[in-house]
């Protein structure tokens, strides 16, 4: 189901459909780097993954992560883009991936805008964070350019690792 559009992109719920799709980019050069792997190594784990992930949180919290797809290539995903609601954080995150062929062209921050819309606007959300490794400069980058602003830095996972909080806290 489509969620948004923009000048370039479909904005689109996840399926299952999608496993393929999921296993490929969870094992790019990017995702494995700033992410971390989630050992979706098989088209059954790609599966497992978004019935626990994503599916899940559209049906707990009405969004999650969505698809990207060119308006004009309409039977590929190029990446994904969403919203997610973690217990280690205060409010709900952005995040977005690319397909490594596809950063760099503007995707990222034209459907982040969307999102944020949404966020805003349809689910009624009063701000929002988005966390960041600190070597990640291009994630960074977008999120100041998406009007995110330096928070602090935190460890919210079990991992240990240090990352950078971003928010943005909508106007009423």
């Amino acid at each position: 189901m489509q969620i948004a559009e923009t000048d370039r992109l479909i904005i689109a719920e996840v399926t299952l459909h999608d496993a393929p799709f999921f296993l490929e980019l969870t094992n790019t050069p990017h995702w494995l780097k700033y992410i971390g792997d989630r050992n979706v190594h098989s088209i059954k784990a790609a599966e497992t993954f978004l019935k626990n992930g994503i599916l899940k949180s559209y049906q707990d919290f009405g969004f999650g992560f969505y698809k990207l797809i060119l308006k004009d290539t309409p039977d590929k995903a190029i990446g994904i883009v969403g919203l997610v609601k973690r217990k280690e954080l205060e409010h709900e995150d952005i995040g977005f991936g690319l397909l490594p062929e596809y950063e760099a062209k503007g995707y990222g921050y034209e459907s982040a805008k969307a999102i944020m819309e949404l966020a805003q606007h349809k689910f009624g959300l009063d701000k929002i964070t988005a966390i960041t490794s600190p070597i990640n400069k291009n994630s960074i980058k977008l999120l100041e350019k998406l009007g995110l602003s330096f928070e602090k830095k935190v460890i919210p996972f079990d991992d240990g690792k240090e990352l950078l909080l971003f928010a943005k806290t909508f106007r009423k």
